[in-house]
């Protein structure tokens, strides 16, 4: 049997390493990054290596750099199955450990060039209070099945939100946990728990496989790292029904628009019954954002919706819109509008309040809020 590769996997072959001299210059900025306490380091053509600290981005480079030399930096730093997406596609997700730390890269193309946005990964996973989530959050760690979603735009912590939720189960419950993600950014030890973590890419192929297979792993809790496609979020769905506790993160803004991704990434004649399955199987919604802290660094403001009869209603008729009410409504099972997490922020003196309202999806119910008591 002839083993020689063809020409495309002889050149990824020839990148599979990540030497200390193929990668120096790329751990240089990314020592920088970690030392100053960066979230981000941007590999932009035209720009100088920047990174981004507390939500501002600031220059570590003094000259722009071109395509062929974020390239030339990069792509040693990813995985094989990174560079054969890369080399695929224009475009690849991989992790990255080396001296500095653990690093999280995307290199993608723009305007014909390599670009790249690497994020650093925290070594240590941080709790529900240093993260300065809503205590509400907490109970989201009590549920015993169902589909926890949780939204929020790029960056804003939904991969940390999770992390320090499967953190606190770990020390706290012996269950079995199975992660899947694309890549691995927070690794959990066995505690309490016995937490399984799967790459995309190292350990299986893509969501689906790795979801399905997870299903016969006898797990209590799976965490899929985010639901990009239709066949993940069906698998996911079913197997919250099917007694599960299935967490995972979207691309939203708000739980109605967190809801609504769901069924609008069937096709139509499908959507009304995801509707009815995600109507049965989903348990709870929550949404955050992050905003500049008066104190130094982010903080989130959230919004929880833990799901009842009148959401499952809401959700099978494709009504939505009434789900920011269905918030106010179960407060007592602990509910929370964006609106009561972003006035608690301004009352501890966190967040300006004129920053509160910008964010705010119901400014004049927020304003009350805010209004002194006894007035």
């Amino acid at each position: 049997m002839d083993d020689t590769p063809k020409p495309k996997h002889a050149i990824l072959r020839s990148l599979d390493y990540r030497s200390t001299d193929s990668t120096a210059r790329l751990d240089r900025w990314l020592e920088t990054l970690v030392r100053q306490k960066g979230s981000d380091l941007l590999l932009i053509p035209g720009a100088p290596a920047c990174i981004r600290c507390d939500g501002q981005v600031r220059n570590i480079g003094s000259e722009p750099l071109d395509g062929p030399e974020v390239e030339a930096a990069v792509l040693p730093a990813l995985t094989p199955h990174g560079m054969q997406l890369y080399r695929d596609n224009q475009i690849a997700d991989s992790s990255y450990r080396s001296r500095p730390g653990r690093f999280r890269i995307n290199l993608h193309r723009e305007r014909g060039l390599a670009a790249a946005a690497i994020r650093a990964l925290p070594t240590k996973v941080p709790s529900l209070s240093e993260l300065q989530l809503p205590p509400a959050v907490e109970s989201l760690t009590h549920l015993a099945h169902g589909l926890v979603l949780v939204g929020g735009p790029a960056g804003s912590g939904k991969s940390t939100t999770l992390a320090a939720l499967i953190d606190v189960i770990n020390r706290r419950d012996a269950r079995h946990i199975v992660t899947i993600e694309d890549p691995i950014e927070y690794e959990h030890t066995h505690i309490k728990s016995v937490v399984e973590q799967v790459e995309i890419g190292a350990d299986a192929p893509d969501f689906p496989t790795a979801l399905r297979a997870s299903l016969r792993q006898a797990p209590d809790i799976i965490v899929v790292g985010e639901m990009r496609d239709p066949e993940t979020m069906r698998i996911a769905v079913a197997a919250a029904e099917t007694g599960h506790l299935v967490l995972s993160t979207l691309h939203t803004t708000d739980v109605s628009s967190t809801v609504s991704r769901i069924s609008d990434s069937f096709p139509p004649e499908r959507q009304n019954t995801i509707r009815q399955e995600l109507a049965m199987g989903l348990a709870a919604v929550l949404t955050q954002i992050l905003l500049p802290n008066k104190r130094g660094g982010r903080v989130p403001a959230a919004e929880l919706l833990m799901v009842g009869y009148g959401a499952r209603q809401h959700i099978r008729r494709n009504a939505l819109q009434h789900l920011h009410q269905e918030i106010t409504l179960t407060k007592n099972k602990g509910s929370l509008t964006l609106e009561d997490s972003l006035a608690q922020l301004v009352k501890q003196g966190l967040v300006d309040r004129e920053e509160a309202l910008l964010h705010a999806s119901h400014p004049d119910e927020l304003k009350s809020l805010m209004k002194p008591e006894g007035r």
